[in-house]
């Protein structure tokens, strides 16, 4: 028995928030401000993104390292936070995140089609995210409610690591049955994310305008005039630099494109890992 490289890609594994739903990726976002608030510290939006794409206990700890954020703390408590202080706001964040999911459940115009359009073409669709399975199960039954539905879920707290680590990506690889992690294109909208996809040895792809990054609804994606949105592709491009995606696209609907690139290299022998 012989190795062979793929010659096709088999399977798309996507992320949630900012990629499939919650244009902008307000949903997660949102709640962290809300949370630290019911412990009266302030934590502002451009913060609470900073370490999107984490599980969100990671996420919590991550924020209350950041030094202002720690000092805030510590003038309302008489000490930065430990361990214990981070449980108690992600205790508090997980009921406002599942209370508040719905608010931000509508799939990103288009991505339905698109899906629909890939599965025609022979890829599965596996998906991850940050959010625990408490509330990636409300997720997943409001975007099915909206027509959406991934053939395989895997939650932050099912694996022993979350995102950076990659090992959400490669229990989609062993669910949905794929022979070959080249044969996987891993599309995310935050750096955790790309990491991820890079470290289980797949294609990846960087959504640069419908997620954290930008941080805008669609309606105000749409009205920023062309200047302010080449600016702020090559804002969020620098951001994601240092985890080497394979393409930057602006939305999941740049995808088919992207995939009849990638099979066009996989039949020329080329892989993501030396790509």
């Amino acid at each position: 028995m012989n190795y062979t490289n793929p010659t096709r890609l088999q399977a798309a594994i996507l992320d949630w928030a900012g990629t499939v739903v919650d244009f902008g990726s307000f949903a997660p976002t949102q709640i962290f401000v809300e949370a630290f608030a019911e412990f009266d510290v302030e934590v502002s939006i451009e913060e609470a993104r900073g370490p999107m794409g984490m599980g969100k206990w990671d996420h919590i700890r991550t924020l209350c390292d950041q030094p202002a954020i720690a000092e805030r703390y510590r003038k309302v408590f008489g000490r930065t936070p430990s361990d214990d202080d981070v449980t108690a706001i992600y205790e508090r964040f997980m009921p406002l995140q599942i209370d508040k999911i719905a608010v931000h459940s509508a799939l990103i115009p288009g991505a339905l089609q698109t899906l629909t359009g890939l599965r025609a073409d022979g890829l599965k669709i596996g998906s991850c995210s940050g959010y625990p399975k408490v509330v990636m199960d409300k997720v997943v039954e409001l975007a099915k409610r909206n027509g959406y539905v991934a053939d395989h879920v895997v939650a932050t707290d099912e694996t022993p690591n979350g995102r950076p680590w990659p090992a959400q990506a490669l229990a989609n690889v062993i669910a949905l049955a794929i022979d070959d992690v080249g044969a996987c294109v891993k599309v995310d909208d935050t750096v955790p994310g790309i990491l991820e996809g890079r470290r289980a040895g797949m294609w990846t792809v960087a959504l640069v305008c419908s997620g954290n990054a930008l941080g805008l609804t669609w309606e105000e994606y749409l009205a920023l005039d062309a200047d302010t949105l080449e600016r702020e592709r090559q804002r969020i491009h620098a951001l994601f630099e240092s985890s080497r995606p394979h393409y930057l696209v602006d939305t999941i609907n740049d995808l088919p494109e992207v995939v009849a690139d990638i099979n066009r290299r996989l039949a020329n022998g080329e892989m993501p890992q030396g790509a």
